[in-house]
């Protein structure tokens, strides 16, 4: 079990978090059209999922928005930010936000992902959600990043996820040597 903090107080995580090197695994979201989305759709795509408490939240939009900007220097990566909230409810933020590189997932009967990817909240009140996170896959579900952020509230590490997919051109890693 792991713990991240709330404005400093401990919340208990449970599940398995997946490390750098395991093969993520699989899973069925539920898309804006209700519609059960499976990992295996972005077999040959990169992903890039973010984890989120709600797109209601706060966190949860700021993270939305900052992968959506994200997404226009990405290619072939597949970009989701998944929550527990309906899809009726990401439906809602979807279209008031103008989505276009982002998918909206839900949990909604994949309730499994809280524990497989080791974001399921335990501590009440908020059990039930999941804390935030941020995942880079490669074309064949490897994890080549994975952070647990520390602080709920908090955003993740874009930086260190977007140098994992989109890496300097090698000669620029040359010149910095």
């Amino acid at each position: 079990m792991s713990t991240v903090m709330l404005n400093g107080t401990p919340i208990s995580i449970g599940g398995r978090f997946p490390h750098v090197g395991d093969t993520a695994h699989s899973f069925m979201l539920v898309d804006l059209g209700l519609q059960d989305v499976a990992l295996s759709k972005f077999w040959g795509q990169r992903k890039l999922i973010a984890v989120v408490p709600s797109l209601d939240a706060a966190i949860g939009l700021t993270i939305a928005r900052q992968l959506e900007k994200l997404g226009y220097e990405l290619t072939n990566t597949a970009i989701m930010t998944v929550s527990v909230d309906t899809p009726y409810a990401l439906s809602r933020i979807n279209e008031a936000e103008g989505f276009r590189k982002i998918q909206l997932m839900s949990t909604l009967r994949g309730r499994d992902f809280h524990k497989d990817y080791g974001v399921m909240i335990t501590d009440v009140p908020l059990s039930g959600l999941m804390t935030t996170a941020l995942f880079v896959l490669d074309t064949n579900d490897t994890v080549l990043y994975a952070e647990l952020v520390p602080e709920l509230m908090n955003e993740p590490n874009y930086d260190a996820a977007m140098e994992i997919l989109n890496p300097p051109p090698a000669e620029a890693q040359a010149d910095a040597n």
